[in-house]
């Protein structure tokens, strides 16, 4: 899954925007959408500034990591609204927290109306229980709790069996060859 418009909502609005590379709430070089080094290049370093259209690309990119991480994890399907929860969570914690979470840990044994509680256990940074945090764990926690769609698969052509198009335009290429050989 990718995420969707509401996790890219949730994470931009928390996240905040920054041109300016500025040091987070722990002392980490951060810029644009809460870009680090930690999710790759470019490595945030002080006076780097960058545009607005940088910063989207960057969110983008960085998200790869997130969404590989959070689909990796799970071993249960969930809706669109509950993987945005789950990918903004990671953005913020990180893989390596993400993976060995109770919030993962219950959606895998599908107690998802218990996931809020566990994202609100994570509201600390740097030892001290931050208001921001607390906000973001529970717009998480709602988004995750609101219904949606699940996610169904979308069907892929098998390419061994060539499809009635292929099949008919392939018939019709070889009469029209066969038709100006003679």
């Amino acid at each position: 899954m990718r995420t969707g418009t509401e996790g890219l909502s949730l994470i931009k609005a928390f996240e905040g925007w920054r041109s300016e590379a500025y040091r987070d709430s722990v002392g980490v070089w951060t810029i644009g959408y809460g870009h680090t080094a930690a999710a790759g290049a470019p490595r945030p370093v002080p006076g780097m500034v960058i545009t607005k259209a940088e910063g989207e690309r960057m969110l983008r990119n960085d998200l790869l990591i997130y969404e590989l991480a959070v689909n990796n994890a799970l071993k249960v399907d969930v809706t669109q609204n509950q993987f945005d929860a789950l990918v903004s969570f990671c953005y913020n914690v990180g893989p390596g927290n993400f993976k060995k979470s109770s919030v993962l840990r219950y959606t895998n044994e599908r107690r998802f109306d218990e996931v809020p509680a566990r994202l609100l256990l994570w509201n600390q940074a740097g030892g001290k229980v931050l208001r921001g945090l607390t906000r973001r764990r529970k717009a998480e926690g709602h988004l995750f709790i609101t219904p949606g769609l699940p996610d169904v698969p979308k069907p892929t052509p098998d390419p061994i069996t060539p499809q009635p198009q292929q099949h008919w335009l392939v018939s019709l290429l070889l009469a029209i060859w066969k038709a100006f050989r003679r």
